[in-house]
């Protein structure tokens, strides 16, 4: 166990040295919302230490996975699906899993940046932390480690008590994943993390990606295919046949064979901007 774990409070067994290395498994996950499909039998390895990319165009289900994969999609009143998905081979829709815990395991970012308004910087960083109820011996390390891991500590470490939305867009996008990062999450998924950030704040996002992705398995989805090639190691492309019908991934790899050698030419035709 870390000195931080010990300051924040969290089980050794959950959160050691190793924690971070993770492996996510999704199983023929087909998804519904009310009658209509919208997912047909995903399968997708998302490897431990590595950023795996979403790609497809809008429409397909990505983010609806995504937000499978953290037990989200269940927050919709008629949303249902079959299939599983395993984080180190334990099914997080077991008749036994904790929602509660699955969500601090596998954490979530979203397209737009989401600070909470009433609160400050340091207290938007701790914020899941309260929300669940976990004890933090010593809240400054973990704001400071947090705020550093997310590349935001040089530009905020002044200014810790002013409102979080007090920050730019890309400012506020790394505070969320900060925030993020604070209740010790095993995985990270994104969804368009960079969607509406300038080229700028979207060069720091990425290579805090890349800088996390050495202990927090990584899940992004993303409409830029430069930077699926900047960040990912692994690629998955989701297509839809016709409108109305479900998504599905047409072919996952690794990134570089993905993009220069695929083996389905609707891949090829995808990721060189033939369509979408």
């Amino acid at each position: 166990m870390t000195a931080l774990d010990q300051m924040v409070g969290f089980p050794q067994q959950q959160y050691g040295a190793n924690a971070g290395q993770a492996r996510l498994v999704a199983r023929n996950v087909s998804a519904w919302f009310g009658t209509k499909k919208v997912l047909e039998r995903i399968s997708l390895n998302m490897e431990p230490g590595q950023v795996s990319a979403l790609i497809g165009p809008s429409g397909c289900g990505k983010s609806t996975f995504l937000r499978i994969l953290n037990r989200l999609h269940e927050l919709v009143p008629v949303a249902a699906l079959s299939g599983s998905v395993e984080l180190d081979g334990e099914n997080i829709y077991g008749p036994t899993a904790s929602v509660t815990r699955t969500r601090l395991k596998i954490g979530m970012v979203f397209q737009k940046p989401n600070p909470f308004p009433s609160m400050s910087i340091a207290q938007n960083v701790l914020a899941g932390l309260r929300l669940s109820g976990t004890k933090v011996h010593n809240r400054d390390a973990l704001v400071q480690e947090c705020l550093e891991r997310a590349g935001l500590w040089k530009e905020t470490r002044n200014r810790l008590n002013e409102s979080g939305y007090s920050l730019s867009g890309g400012q506020q996008q790394r505070l969320c994943i900060a925030r993020a990062l604070a209740v010790r999450p095993r995985v990270l998924l994104l969804d368009e993390p960079c969607s509406a950030l300038d080229p700028i704040s979207t060069g720091v996002i990425e290579e805090t990606i890349r800088e996390l992705c050495r202990d927090v398995t990584i899940v992004i989805v993303t409409h830029n295919m430069q930077q699926a090639q900047r960040i990912s190691d692994t690629c998955a492309l989701f297509l839809i046949d016709d409108e109305g019908k479900p998504g599905y991934i047409v072919e996952s790899g690794p990134t570089d064979q993905m993009f220069s050698r695929p083996n389905d030419p609707r891949t090829a035709d995808y990721v060189n901007g033939r369509f979408g």
